[in-house]
């Protein structure tokens, strides 16, 4: 190989981008919490506490992540469990039928300082729509008992009634029982996977 062949193969090595690395979502220590407005004057909250998934992520260039993550809606917790087997029927997330909520990444881009705009399509009670989320620059890495982990976070706001939510409960003062419009937060962190390596 001649001395500029040389040369072209190092500014090519140079110029490559990172391979995408594969994380999965350390469900233990992720959550997929919620906030909702009830009677006009207070906030009800609660969490999916069985998240998982997967995010391909480089380290280095988020505008390339790609984000697959699952919920199991079973899982929905408000610390009440009469309003939780409520949230489970057809008047709200009807988990007999739909028993699992995804997300899936289609664009990350910047947006300001540390923040970026998340476009994805979520999937509610087989509904599936494009939302966009607030998503922070990722924590980490960090090294602990021999494990890679990362942490992210991100937020947005969903109408419940995109996605076939339909309760629908009306006061005297002409207000709604329970808003229509929901805040969900999303806190994970991430485990390195190892590389895949071919058999003989």
């Amino acid at each position: 190989m001649s001395r500029i062949a040389h040369v072209l193969v190092a500014l090519l090595l140079t110029v490559a981008p990172a391979a995408a690395q594969s994380w999965q979502i350390d469900t233990a220590h992720s959550r997929a919490q919620f906030t909702v407005r009830h009677l006009m004057i207070s906030d009800i909250r609660g969490d999916f506490g069985a998240v998982t998934g997967t995010v391909d992520y480089d380290g280095k260039d988020l505008t390339k992540a790609k984000v697959n993550a699952t919920i199991d809606v079973k899982s929905i917790s408000t610390r009440v469990d009469k309003r939780d087997e409520h949230l489970k029927t057809d008047d709200f997330l009807d988990v007999a039928n739909h028993p699992i909520m995804t997300f899936v990444s289609t664009s990350i881009t910047p947006k300001g300082k540390g923040t970026y705009n998340m476009a994805g399509n979520l999937t509610i009670r087989g509904t599936t729509k494009q939302v966009v989320f607030e998503l922070t620059q990722p924590a980490g890495p960090v090294t602990t008992r021999g494990t890679t982990k990362i942490g992210a976070s991100a937020s947005g706001k969903i109408n419940r009634k995109d996605f076939g939510v339909k309760y629908h409960e009306v006061l005297d003062n002409g207000g709604l029982g329970v808003a229509d419009e929901v805040f969900i937060q999303l806190d994970v962190e991430l485990i390195q996977r190892a590389a895949r390596t071919s058999s003989n």
